[in-house]
């Protein structure tokens, strides 16, 4: 199984790298949009604004790229501001995005509570396979000041408390998405990538 890191200068490579070499994961990491047709499933990572994201992936022919990937029936996980991509829009400079999913990213609304929320915290789950072995509540590591809100609420598969109760996993079909870092979560994200490296395609 050869997984495939999209590199749309969004940052966070290098973690994604490192947890992938730790669960023994064959990976390479690519820029090229025909390059990516070689990798059996996507890791789609990202730190940093969404309308910058997108005037690289567009730039570069990654966006219908991931768009004809998804579209061949192999999985993708969007990480972060890869989880905010692939709706169809954010409200981080109202940008258009990827529409692999319906809805739209939103921000935080004011409250006492510190945005960017900035550390570790917990998602309820469905048990779905990318949980597998995973409990429900566990805590993941965050860093973020827009969430997911999918149109459909059947498109999630995890939810976390932060001010407002967020949609922090996604799926529709083929295109998983987790608003958390994995590859800085400890076991419990080691094993979340390890379930989507290694589960069966749906």
């Amino acid at each position: 199984m050869r997984i495939g890191i999209v590199d749309y200068d969004a940052g966070n490579l290098t973690s994604v790298e490192t947890a992938l070499r730790r669960i023994d994961a064959d990976f390479f990491t690519t820029d090229d949009p025909d390059a990516i047709f070689d990798a059996d499933r996507i890791v789609f990572p990202g730190v940093g604004e969404a309308r910058a994201a997108m005037e690289v992936l567009n730039t570069r022919g990654l966006s219908d790229a991931l768009r004809r990937y998804v579209d061949s029936g192999r999985l993708i996980l969007g990480i972060c501001v890869g989880a905010q991509v692939i709706l169809e829009a954010s409200d981080e400079r109202d940008v258009s995005c990827l529409a692999l999913i319906p809805g739209r990213a939103r921000r935080f609304p004011v409250s006492e509570l510190k945005v960017p929320q900035i550390g570790w915290n917990g998602v309820d789950h469905e048990n779905q396979a990318l949980f597998a072995g995973v409990p429900s509540g566990g805590e993941f590591y965050f860093v973020h000041s827009y969430y997911p809100a999918p149109t459909d609420e059947r498109h999630t598969i995890g939810w976390t408390e932060y001010g407002v109760r967020f949609a922090s996993a996604l799926r529709r079909d083929n295109v998983y998405a987790v608003q958390f870092h994995p590859e800085k979560s400890g076991p419990f994200g080691l094993r979340v990538l390890t379930n989507f490296v290694t589960m069966k395609e749906q």
